[in-house]
């Protein structure tokens, strides 16, 4: 079913589980804040959608559902600091993730809408694989698809070891490009990587995360330094494998070019010059 709901164009897509802190200035923007904060504080209806800018800075001058990417996560408002001036401090924790299908530009309300589609998430551990058929089970053919209780459960568990084997080896990619970034970022040529050496945030994110592969997932695709292209496809994926697979791959990719290029990427949103003050 489709729902119509606030939305919050951003320059990069968030994640859910990810703390996301918003300073809000633009008077459309603070018109929203009020209307949320109109409905009960322990309800379940203080979000707004964030979508990540595909084109552009101010999408309403341009077609919006062409310069905004189709696949968004909820923010939900965990704490609202009122400001003197008017604005707000908040910060917000991504919820669900959604398709975009329609956005809605009016004059009341003077911020933007989207009609949107909840997405699942595929958690079961054949839907976290991926698929089955990929699954080799001994004593079978490879191709034969489960037939029965006991070969399901087997199938499962393979599943559920391969997974932990790809969260486990995400988990030590991820480490390792931390600390390569941590060194390169220093700007002292002569500080060796050695063994990974993790700054004590990221140290208890990464231990706070350690049994959940979903929110590992979630942890390195808002963290590494990957291009929004790269961040919409992790956030697109609905199974937590494939998603897991996916920044094995970048990571890999992403430390090879630290390591042969020797410089830290910066993200292009940094050299683009945002029309709004959000």
């Amino acid at each position: 079913m489709r729902e119509l709901i606030p939305l919050f164009p951003l320059g990069t897509p968030l994640f859910p589980g990810i703390v996301l802190p918003l300073q809000i200035f633009e008077p459309r923007y603070r018109r929203l804040m009020r209307d949320l904060l109109a409905h009960p504080e322990h309800g379940d209806r203080r979000f707004f959608g964030v979508v990540a800018i595909r084109q552009g800075w101010e999408v309403e001058r341009v077609a919006p559902a062409e310069a905004l990417y189709d696949i968004g996560c909820t923010a939900r408002v965990q704490a609202v600091r009122p400001q003197a001036d008017g604005g707000f401090r908040i910060v917000t924790v991504g919820g669900e993730r959604f398709r975009l299908h329609d956005v809605v530009v009016a004059e009341d309300p003077p911020y933007l809408q989207a009609e949107v589609e909840w997405l699942a998430e595929e958690e079961a551990a054949e839907e976290a694989a991926g698929d089955t058929d990929g699954l080799i089970v001994p004593g079978t053919a490879d191709t034969a698809p489960p037939c029965d209780d006991g070969l399901d459960e087997v199938v499962a568990s393979v599943a559920r070891g391969s997974l932990d084997v790809l969260t486990r080896g995400v988990r030590h990619l991820f480490t390792r490009y931390v600390a390569e970034v941590s060194v390169l970022g220093s700007g002292d040529p002569d500080d060796e990587p050695g063994e990974p050496m993790l700054d004590a945030e990221t140290t208890v994110l990464l231990d706070a995360v350690s049994d959940d592969p979903a929110a590992l997932s979630y942890l390195v695709a808002s963290a590494a330094l990957l291009t929004t292209e790269d961040r919409q496809a992790l956030l697109a994926e609905s199974a937590t494998r494939r998603r897991l697979a996916m920044e094995s791959r970048l990571l890999r990719r992403e430390l090879t070019l630290l390591q042969e290029l020797g410089a830290v990427p910066v993200p292009l949103q940094q050299f683009a010059t945002p029309m709004t003050v959000n």
